[in-house]
């Protein structure tokens, strides 16, 4: 599989201390959602794990450095949904001769009714289908970087048009 997926923290990764009442990061939960849906033989590579309210532009360019060394031509980047377009803007102003697709999760896959498995899935089949260029995909759907926001009203993310 030409495939990589690189981690950079976000909600999705982000686990329940019970001790301090608080979510914050451990290890990636990557590893264990790729078991559950058997699928084998894909790097997941830790970029980062920090919630995307915390990135700065320096933590973006190490996004687009971990991209750019990539040697697979399709890329998911997990990433907090709160700055998902503004590292998508980055990738996509580099104009990688690669396929890249930001996916996050609006509650963590540790707690029940996350979205984070589903957006994963989703990400990882538009990764091996879509032409090269940088796209968001949530909720089911994927849509470039320059026609994506994040509508926080309704939770989901949304065409500009």
């Amino acid at each position: 599989m030409n495939l990589r997926i690189l981690a950079t923290g976000g909600t999705f990764d982000k686990r329940y201390d019970p001790e301090r009442g608080t979510l914050g990061f451990g290890e990636s939960h990557l590893p264990a959602i790729l078991e559950r849906a058997r699928v084998a033989a894909v790097p997941v590579e830790i970029v980062m794990l920090i919630d995307s309210l915390d990135m700065v532009d320096a933590h973006r360019q190490r996004v687009l450095e971990a991209c750019r060394a990539a040697p697979e031509s399709s890329l998911v980047v997990v990433h907090g949904t709160d700055t998902m377009v503004e590292t998508a803007a980055v990738l996509g102003s580099a104009a990688l001769p690669k396929t890249i697709v930001l996916t996050g999760a609006m509650v963590p896959w540790s707690v029940d009714d996350s979205d984070a498995s589903f957006n994963l899935g989703t990400a990882v089949a538009f990764a091996q289908c879509l032409d090269h260029g940088v796209w968001v995909a949530m909720n089911g759907i994927a849509r470039p970087w320059t026609d994506v926001r994040k509508n926080r009203e309704r939770g989901i993310f949304e065409s500009l048009g």
